[in-house]
């Protein structure tokens, strides 16, 4: 069994939840669609979707811009978006066009929607979880704009007239009734250009108020991206005199991430030690982050809670720092409730308490927060915090946190399949396992395949040379050696430019 090389992958965990600098790429698809061809066009989006994607070009993303597509086009770009997002450290879809909620679900409609039914939004439109499961496997942080915001509310029949004219027409309306608030999974966020219920502004300068406000957020440079939102809601609301309200669903990651890179002056290094990274806040919006956190944001609660766990910082308190996060576990964050375990369990800022602990770090694997669910694998398996030693109930977990994708617990996973100690899978699933701990970034894993590729079984070794080649990186001999063309096919997977 490969014991020796699972801990060390474990114990390195926060070391690896960051991409390296080299792999820092951030991508963007950009959609407009103002021309319809059977249903209203639109005025602005078009002019919005090349506001945003210039923006995003200036500070560095990589955009690939999309007017006017039809559904086969958009479903197309979306599949090799998703394709490109595995290996980005941020993955950003804006999408400015009508918006349809059918049923409790969003659909956003193309050009050539031809819609005279639910069921005709249902087959020909894209939904909102669609482009959720498009970002899904970015690295970082995913994240999904809807400049678009109409319902349906005629039933099962969709009455157009009464859809392209609303009952109490609105200047510049870009819908009639809002979208359906979304459950987006954790790490992604889902920003709409108006609340839920509310109607978006097409805007009458060539813009949208929430495009126009979008598009001079993004490109302040030092501005945290969950304050950048909350100062494009404020925006909006003052330009269109409260009558629209962004508004933001879902909980990004606890990386501090800025859109447009560091202030002048600022460090640009991203820091993998989050206590370091979030102590890089300046203090203004340290004390945004407080009026957030006053409010009930359980990110906020986090990042601040990360700085006062930092011994080189001025801010140093532990004990604030249990305060803080307690707060944000007891309202329900898994991140909180996972990193005050860790507090609890080695007695920084509180007391040794294993019992807690366990409880905590339960808590948070209860909602599937991966890093929690990976220790626990550990805490059964070695019989820690006062649990017996099961190693049955621990590889149990250890698949549920690789089912999650998380890094390191891919790698063990697939080491745990080709030793033969999980039942009904083999070398091909130890191959998908390992294919996929590349993609998502674990550094370890590279550098163990480029190496020691020799540490698994031929077999192991053939399969990943076939799941290699169907991803296109990979055109040699499927003969388990890991020569030059094996090794370039791997850095490639990974993210790599050679």
């Amino acid at each position: 069994m490969k014991d020796a090389l699972i801990r060390p992958l474990i114990l390195c965990a926060m070391l690896l939840l960051l991409p390296s600098a080299a792999l820092a790429e951030r991508i963007a698809l950009v959609v407009g669609v103002a021309g319809y061809e059977h249903i209203e066009p639109l005025d602005n989006t078009v002019n919005d979707a090349r506001l945003i994607a210039k923006t995003l070009e200036d500070i560095g993303f990589t955009v690939t811009l999309v007017t006017d597509p039809g559904y086969a086009d958009l479903a197309r770009e979306m599949e090799s978006f998703a394709f490109q997002s595995e290996t980005a450290e941020l993955a950003l879809i804006y999408f400015a066009g009508h918006g349809i909620e059918v049923q409790g679900e969003n659909f956003l409609v193309p050009a050539d929607a031809d819609v005279r039914s639910n069921r005709d939004v249902q087959r020909q439109s894209v939904s909102l979880n669609d482009l959720l499961a498009t970002v899904d496997r970015a690295r970082v942080m995913r994240i999904v704009i809807l400049d678009s915001c109409r319902n349906n509310p005629f039933g099962d029949g969709l009455d157009l007239a009464a859809l392209e004219t609303p009952e109490t027409p609105v200047e510049g309306a870009r819908g009639t009734g809002g979208l359906a608030p979304p459950s987006p999974d954790r790490g992604t966020l889902v920003a709409f250009a108006a609340k839920d219920g509310q109607v978006a502004l097409d805007g009458l300068e060539g813009n949208s108020p929430f495009a126009l406000a979008l598009a001079d957020r993004m490109k302040q440079p030092g501005l945290e991206i969950s304050l950048m939102f909350r100062q494009v809601r404020d925006k909006v609301l003052d330009v269109t005199g409260n009558q629209q309200e962004p508004h933001t669903y879902g909980a990004l990651s606890g990386v501090p991430f800025y859109l447009a890179g560091p202030a002048e002056g600022d460090d640009g290094t991203a820091n993998a030690d989050l206590r370091v990274a979030w102590s890089g806040i300046r203090p203004d919006q340290e004390s945004q982050l407080v009026a957030l956190a006053d409010l009930g944001d359980t990110r906020s609660m986090v990042g601040l809670a990360y700085m006062r766990l930092n011994p080189q910082a001025d801010r140093f308190d532990p004990a604030e720092a249990v305060t803080l996060l307690t707060r944000a576990a007891e309202a329900g964050s898994p991140e909180a409730q996972f990193e005050l375990a860790k507090l609890y369990e080695s007695g920084i800022g509180v007391g040794v308490d294993p019992a807690r602990a366990l409880e905590l770090y339960q808590a948070a694997a209860a909602q599937d927060f991966a890093d929690a669910i990976n220790d626990l694998g550990f805490l059964h398996y070695q019989g820690e915090l006062g649990l017996p030693a099961d190693p049955q109930a621990a590889l149990k977990l250890f698949e549920r946190a690789a089912d999650l994708r998380h890094p390191q617990a891919l790698f063990n996973f697939s080491a745990l399949i080709d030793d033969g100690l999980i039942q009904g899978k083999g070398a091909t699933d130890a191959a998908g396992y390992l294919y996929d701990a590349l993609r998502s970034g674990a550094r370890d894993v590279l550098d163990i395949l480029v190496e020691r590729p020799n540490m698994f079984s031929p077999d192991a070794r053939r399969a990943l040379q076939r799941r290699l080649a169907d991803s296109g990186f990979y055109t040699g001999a499927i003969d388990g050696s890991f020569g030059p063309g094996t090794q370039r096919a791997i850095k490639l997977a990974f993210g790599l430019r050679v």
